[in-house]
């Protein structure tokens, strides 16, 4: 049977608001970002799932929780929804970064999985371990409609992952993916995937 996953970034931070990478830094939502997951909640209220699932950082759980409330339902988290390790950018907005490092900036740019930035995580190792964190998900709830709530990139990375698109393509094909939107994925029991909607404003 295949599996709904309804995948939503968290909402916005303090350092997503100036642009700046957050990845394995807990920071917290915006008053934006809170209201963001509010309308999350409302819309899983008008369109119920059947479990939550989040990455175990505070801005995805915070995101999920109006949603919890509203269903009545206890996240789970999965440490494999984590966002990337961005290295020495954590913190940093790409053009810091390039104003005192052009050619390892212009590197990134041109495949920013061949060529992440210093001490970063692995993005090929990134894409194996979230696409493996939702094939587990899903072959939890055969059949069933499930809210994911994780991170921009990691995101990113996954859905090039399980739709067959060459992983460093991942900044062109999906340029961002937008605070506490809906893109909907159709996870079959062979582990395969289809995308069937993208950036979809939450709406009750």
């Amino acid at each position: 049977m295949t599996t709904t996953l309804l995948l939503a970034r968290h909402g916005q931070t303090v350092w997503h608001a100036e642009n700046r990478y957050a990845g394995v830094s807990d920071i917290g939502l915006t008053d934006t970002g809170r209201a963001q997951a509010e309308a999350l909640g409302r819309w899983a209220a008008a369109h119920p799932v059947d479990a939550i699932w989040t990455s175990p950082l505070s801005r995805a759980v915070a995101t999920a929780d109006p949603a919890c409330r509203a269903l009545g339902l206890v996240p789970r988290r999965e440490p494999g929804l984590a966002e990337c390790d961005f290295g020495v950018v954590e913190g940093r907005t790409l053009a810091e970064f390039e104003a005192e490092n052009p050619d390892r900036a212009a590197a990134f740019r041109a495949d920013p999985v061949a060529h992440p930035f210093p001490g970063a995580e692995d993005p090929a190792a990134a894409a194996a371990r979230g696409a493996a964190a939702l094939r587990r998900i899903a072959g939890a709830h055969p059949g069933g409609r499930v809210l994911v709530v994780a991170h921009n990139t990691l995101l990113r990375l996954v859905l090039c992952t399980l739709l067959s698109i060459p992983a460093g393509e991942y900044r062109r094909v999906f340029p961002r993916l937008r605070n506490a939107a809906i893109s909907e994925l159709r996870m079959n029991p062979d582990g395969s995937a289809a995308l069937l909607s993208l950036n979809v404003p939450c709406q009750s």
